[in-house]
């Protein structure tokens, strides 16, 4: 006799629900109050960020804050700012100056702060571990005045600590002035920076490190791996999403060498040939010479190539599986 054939009904398990696609207004209002509470850092965003860019367009003008309050009585010059900042006899200096600095600033600056966390997380004396913390943390609370007049003082041949320790030790016969040499300029500058941001940059390093499952070390201890291979084998692997994506955010800033920083440390004329960088130099020609659209035509230079790094930068990460987009 022919088998009856019977039709396989569906399981509930592998019925799919169906999605209900809620527009945007009703999602918004769903979560209202998580909204709220976003509203004003959207708003300050909005305000000092975005607001500020209808200013670009000067770069493309010869501005003059005496042509009245319409922005558009200024003549259209196109790319005439552009090209004289290419052309500019500093042009060379000033970038290379920028790499430079920024690269130190990379490579010696970025990965200072992971060391320090990873170092801190095989503290186990709770109590050391935190003053280590608190003494690191404290310098970057401060502002670049107080810790340029810091530097200023330590580096002083009057009673400075550096010179009196190397004229302690035989180093040196007579005070130097390290301010005024150009070839200790950048040591000094990458070191003071390293010294006020190293605390609290370790900050979301150590919060990646402390969601490590400990069950992690406990399988390696056991297997008998030492501190230095657990380290290696299990601490870096897991925070290196963390780290790839402040990687990522610092090649986007390679040209913000600083400002700040090297305004104060570099006063003296004498090391302007090593310390002229980008933004120094927009502040006393575009601002210091009343060159405004210059100021804002090099500006826009610089954005537009921090956007192009910061895009190469995310399609390299990107094969890595963590990428900012």
């Amino acid at each position: 006799m022919p088998q009856a054939t019977t039709e396989q009904q569906p399981s509930p398990m592998s019925r799919q629900p169906k999605v209900h696609n809620k527009s945007l207004f009703r999602r918004l209002l769903k979560q209202w109050d998580v909204q709220l509470m976003v509203l004003p850092g959207v708003i300050l965003v909005l305000i000092f960020a975005y607001l500020p860019m209808y200013g670009v367009i000067t770069g493309f003008m010869d501005y003059s804050i005496f042509t009245g309050s319409n922005i558009f009585d200024n003549p259209w010059v196109g790319f005439k700012h552009f090209e004289a900042f290419l052309n500019a006899p500093e042009f060379e200096r000033i970038i290379r100056n920028t790499i430079v600095i920024s690269l130190l600033k990379f490579f010696i600056g970025f990965p200072a702060p992971i060391i320090l966390a990873l170092m801190l997380n095989e503290v186990r004396h709770m109590f050391f571990k935190r003053i280590i913390q608190t003494i690191t943390y404290m310098p970057h609370f401060l502002s670049w005045v107080i810790v340029a007049g810091f530097v200023i003082a330590m580096l002083s041949t009057e009673n400075g600590s550096v010179n009196m320790l190397l004229q302690s030790v035989g180093a040196i016969d007579e005070p130097i002035n390290f301010l005024s040499l150009k070839q200790y300029f950048w040591t000094i500058l990458i070191s003071a920076n390293v010294w006020k941001e190293i605390g609290f940059n370790s900050i979301v390093y150590l919060a990646a490190i402390a969601s490590i499952d400990p069950a992690l070390y406990e399988a390696a201890d056991i297997d008998g791996a030492s501190k230095t291979k657990q380290i290696y084998l299990i601490t870096v692997p897991s925070i290196m999403p963390v780290v790839i994506i402040f990687m990522i955010l610092a090649i986007g800033r390679l040209l913000d060498a600083g400002f700040e920083d090297i305004l104060l440390l570099a006063s003296n004329p004498v090391l302007r040939p090593v310390a002229d960088v980008v933004d120094t130099y927009v502040y006393r020609v575009g601002l210091g010479a009343n060159r405004y659209s210059y100021g804002v035509a090099i500006g826009l230079f610089k954005s537009v190539i921090a956007v192009f790094l910061l895009t190469i930068a995310n399609y390299a990460a990107r094969r890595s599986g963590n990428s900012l987009w």
